[in-house]
């Protein structure tokens, strides 16, 4: 996700507050199960709007996700206010939570730019008792119901291992996220942990791009101006390296499609339609599905179980994915992420190949 020069003035001026745990005292099953705790937030019984915070919408993935929120808040009986973006500025994120709370909402499901400066409007929900969802990004402290995530750390492996067994030898390029976000994290260090381990004959340029598609073009043709021997490239966004990247890939007269000489072999993260498009012309050679449609559902899913005063606890789930707790005590729903590549692409169930 997109950032900006100023985000280091914004996260400093933040002020944040120690976290005050406050909620439910039974803990349920993760399967599905739950039980009403009494908790705070359930004062109205789980009925109440519900804000919706969306970090940008410059990107197609989570234009995608915004367009499944109303069909699956619909689906899981939530009534949601229209959704709110942030566009890529987590000092506006702070606002857009305060004023949906100034609003009355019952409920937040937040997708945040920095896990550490949204601690401040998690802190804001819970002095007002609104229980709160995070999907996509896990907040590094505050108190949030549950985080609905596939498990990033096995997105920069997936990438690792599949160039690691097309090319042999020679120099990868890992174009990364934001390292505010715990996404670009997890990604980028378990990438490079990977082919440390498992190919160390790869060789690993870095570009750090904040989820900046200008960034990423500028320092990928920087990079191959000093380096025409890159030999594989993975993108940890789909959604907003793309794009530029086979833009900057055909400028150079690099764009070689899979099975010719010279094709540099590309792994992707997000699962969108144009991923898959670039997947079958053979320009790009994989992705990892981050599945838009179930960060909606099961955004509004636990954010409904929450404002009923309802807990889970870490485990396997009803719907394919397990329930782990993170170092800081947050629990998190781990939702499949499966790789695809030529062989796979056109598999109708496949989020990316449902939209229209």
């Amino acid at each position: 996700m997109p950032g900006t020069t100023a985000r280091k003035q914004n996260r400093s001026r933040m002020v944040r507050a120690v976290c005050a745990v406050a909620g439910a005292s039974l803990v349920l099953a993760a399967c599905g199960s739950t039980k009403d705790t009494g908790a705070a937030g359930a004062e109205g019984g789980g009925s109440g709007q519900v804000g919706v915070i969306l970090p940008l919408l410059t990107s197609p993935f989570w234009q995608s996700y915004n367009d499944y929120v109303p069909k699956m808040a619909e689906s899981e009986g939530v009534d949601t206010l229209k959704t709110v973006n942030s566009n890529s500025d987590p000092s506006q994120q702070i606002t857009d939570i305060n004023n949906q709370l100034n609003q009355g909402v019952k409920g937040l499901v937040v997708a945040p730019l920095d896990s550490a400066a949204i601690e401040a409007g998690l802190d804001q929900a819970e002095r007002k008792g609104v229980p709160v969802v995070a999907v996509d990004v896990a907040p590094d402290k505050g108190k949030v119901a549950m985080v609905v995530r596939a498990n990033n750390v096995a997105y920069g492996e997936k990438a690792c291992q599949y160039l690691g067994e097309q090319i042999p030898s020679g120099k990868v390029v890992q174009i990364m996220g934001d390292l505010a976000s715990v996404n670009g994290r997890d990604r980028s260090e378990a990438f490079r942990a990977c082919v440390k381990k498992n190919f160390p004959k790869l060789k690993v340029l870095e570009i750090p791009a904040k989820w900046e598609s200008d960034t990423a073009a500028s320092k990928l043709d920087t990079l191959l101006n000093a380096n025409p021997d890159i030999k594989g490239i993975y993108m940890q966004a789909g959604g907003v390296y793309l794009a530029p990247t086979l833009q900057t890939l055909k400028s150079k007269g690099m764009l070689k499609k899979a099975g010719q000489d010279g094709h540099i072999t590309i792994v992707s993260n997000d699962g969108i339609p144009q991923e898959y498009d670039a997947i079958r012309k053979g320009e790009i050679d994989a992705t990892v599905s981050q599945p838009a449609d179930l960060y909606a559902k099961y955004g509004m899913y636990y954010i409904k179980a929450a404002m009923e005063g309802k807990t889970f606890k870490p485990g396997p789930t009803d719907h394919d994915s397990t329930i782990v707790k993170l170092p800081s005590g947050i629990l998190e729903d781990q939702l499949p992420a499966p790789l695809v590549t030529k062989d796979n692409v056109d598999d109708p169930k496949l989020w990316g190949n449902t939209v229209k």
